[in-house]
């Protein structure tokens, strides 16, 4: 049995339990859990193994990479300077990065890069992966690419693009890559334990990932033996044109390692923060209200970051999906602690969202990356998170 460390306040010992049970019977390997009430900490749990390959264990300060996890403090990132004045929105994305205008993209908002619905998803010719870490190649690459559809009248999941390309406007506005500026800007004054380019002096408290092969490959299934309901989806992943597939490859290789020391210390604003589970919690604590004296977002910047900016068929997850100007907002599938929460998840199953009706933040992290909806671990939690008090 997995000893599982740390506290919970009265009231929050479903989560404890969760947790545990997401050891015994739904495959964490390592793993934790933060939940913040009303700006403090409620939950801090932590367990397992960081790196199976030597037996190194999971404690307070194991580093977590979170994936599109990620995308939720980027976005803070950029909210922050549009609360300060240094960022419209509204503006089109060639008013800061005037390069960004070929190919019929001079009109695109930059909130349209924030909620998917700008079409610059894919590459005509991707970048070599050693460039896209170096950042500028992308960046131009993007700027000169032609969108897959017509800005606007859809919106799709840009998994991997997104990251260069609102990671650029905050590079252009601020003057100061996305990872620095975050670092500065939100982690320092809250004392966050996360990174967006991981500093050499943390790389050994970070945790070795493990992936999960799929029992089935449905890709390799008869299409008549295809659920009915999965049958759109497993379609565009036999496709190699579609946009399920285009949209995670923007680099050459297509495959990213993401356990390379490399590409943790890369900038990567879509996909590689790295961080604690305490870290997700408390910053998201902080856009819904103090935590420690410190708030992030004001009640006025925080409604117009958080409101419905695009739903429903998404070009890329061929599933419904919904998002606010950068955040994910809560679907059938992914219903967070209710319909006024906000946050994003990570492929693998990480998880980091706020739900300010009940002024909960929560943060998960883990080392098995499994995901797709046999996963239950992350929701097992939020299911705790909402018998408990005051939810």
């Amino acid at each position: 049995m997995t000893t599982i460390n740390g506290v919970v306040a009265a009231g929050f010992e479903p989560v404890r339990e969760a947790f545990a049970a997401n050891f015994a019977r739904h495959g964490d390997i390592g793993a934790a859990v933060c939940v913040y009430q009303d700006g403090r900490p409620v939950v801090d749990l932590w367990g397992g193994t960081a790196d199976p390959d030597t037996g190194r264990p999971w404690t307070r300060d194991t580093l977590q990479l979170v994936y599109s996890a990620t995308k939720g403090a980027t976005a803070t990132a950029a909210h922050l300077l549009a609360q300060r004045g240094a960022l419209d929105l509204d503006a089109p994305v060639a008013t800061y990065w005037p390069e960004f205008a070929a190919n019929g993209k001079a009109d695109i908002p930059v909130r349209w890069l924030l909620s998917h619905q700008a079409g610059v998803v894919a590459l005509d010719q991707p970048v070599p992966l050693a460039e896209a870490l170096a950042w500028q190649p992308m960046v131009a690459a993007l700027a000169a690419q032609r969108p897959q559809w017509t800005p606007g009248t859809a919106h799709g999941y840009h998994g991997r693009t997104w990251g260069w390309l609102v990671g650029e406007v905050i590079r252009r506005v601020s003057g100061r890559t996305p990872g620095r500026f975050f670092a500065d800007e939100i982690a320092a004054p809250l004392g966050l334990d996360f990174f967006i380019g991981l500093p050499a002096s943390e790389r050994d408290r970070v945790s070795r990932m493990v992936y999960q092969q799929p029992e089935v490959d449905l890709t390799a299934v008869p299409p008549e033996e295809i659920p009915p309901e999965l049958r759109e989806l497993v379609a565009a992943w036999r496709d190699p044109n579609s946009f399920s597939n285009r949209a995670f490859q923007v680099t050459d290789p297509a495959e990213i390692d993401f356990n390379s020391p490399e590409v943790q210390a890369a900038e990567l604003p879509a996909s590689n923060g790295i961080g604690t589970a305490r870290g997700l919690a408390r910053m998201y604590a902080a856009l819904i209200g103090e935590v420690d004296g410190v708030r992030l977002l004001d009640p006025g910047t925080l409604a117009s970051a958080t409101k419905e900016q695009a739903g429903g068929a998404d070009q890329v997850m061929v599933v419904p999906s919904r998002f606010s100007s950068g955040y994910m907002l809560p679907t059938e599938a992914n219903p967070m602690a209710g319909p006024n929460s906000f946050g994003h998840t990570g492929r693998g199953g990480s998880l980091g969202f706020a739900d300010p009706e009940h002024g909960i933040a929560f943060g998960y992290v883990m080392n098995h990356i499994i995901g797709g909806p046999d996963d239950v671990r992350a929701t097992s939690l939020v299911d705790a998170v909402r018998r408990s008090p005051p939810c």
